[in-house]
């Protein structure tokens, strides 16, 4: 009866969690004047993905994965050096650094688009790329800190000591020691940084008006020339060009993390 409850508790919160999903994949396909007549569509069109395709969607779609990459590698070039610092080294205030970390995360987006749009006009980076993952930077860097920080701090220090006495240098127990036990969190950190990134529309909207990544072209009203709201089964194409590569990437990666862990259990 137990094995039975477990098993029924599971299917209900997949069901609460899949069945809004699956009613978004399903509702972007369906004939406008249909939708608004049936709850579940009848009939069925491409028309909304071929005028998001025609506007040029395709190629935010590339744009957002460039970015997201980009947020991944700027986050770990100054985020796993601090997090490795806060986790395994002792100074004064450390708490208040992480405390300072994870404050700056509490800024409203808004607030730091709009000075950062203005600097970016100056500077030549409006409306690129780098500038948008350098904003998106911002935002994942703090989590980036905390969660390689907390990652370094469970690795013991026993292990380190062990490297040491076998004559490894320090960079030698990193890289040979520390960094492979540290991997599968590491990974995970990568994944949330790149996430962050793909999700992310304000700062990309704000910093951006012709090379836009994908959420701010597909969850802007006017990106349809309508000027205006959109009607229902628009948004659900959006909502559906935004779920669908994220669910591929996250299935892509999970078998690797589970891989990861697994190594580093055994080690």
């Amino acid at each position: 009866m137990k094995r039975i409850l477990v098993y029924f508790v599971a299917v209900i919160i997949a069901l609460w969690i899949i069945m809004p999903i699956m009613y978004t994949i399903i509702a972007s396909f369906a004939d406008l004047l249909d939708y608004y007549q049936h709850i579940i569509p009848r009939k069925y069109t491409f028309r909304y993905y071929e005028e998001y395709l025609r506007l040029g969607i395709g190629e935010a779609l590339i744009r957002s994965v460039q970015a997201g990459f980009m947020t991944v590698a700027f986050s770990f070039a100054i985020g796993l050096p601090a997090g490795y610092a806060i986790g395994r080294l002792k100074f004064k205030g450390k708490d208040v650094v992480r405390m300072s970390i994870l404050f700056f995360r509490v800024i409203p987006i808004v607030l730091m688009a709009v000075p950062l749009a203005i600097l970016f006009i100056k500077i030549g980076l409006y409306d690129t790329l780098l500038g948008i993952a350098l904003a998106h930077t911002a935002i994942a860097l703090p989590f980036v800190v905390l969660i390689t920080s907390s990652i370094f701090i469970s690795i013991p220090r026993e292990l380190e000591e062990a490297g040491a006495i076998f004559g490894l240098s320090s960079l030698q127990v990193f890289i040979r020691i520390t960094l492979p036990l540290a991997l599968p969190g590491l990974a995970a950190a990568a994944l949330f940084a790149f996430l962050i990134s793909w999700n992310e529309v304000v700062a990309a909207t704000i910093l951006s008006y012709l090379n836009r990544t994908l959420p701010a072209s597909v969850l802007t009203p006017y990106v349809m020339g309508t000027g205006g709201e959109l009607p229902d089964p628009y948004k659900f194409a959006a909502a559906t060009l935004m779920i669908v590569p994220a669910f591929i990437f996250i299935a892509y990666i999970r078998r690797y993390l589970t891989v990861m862990w697994g190594a580093a259990g055994v080690k």
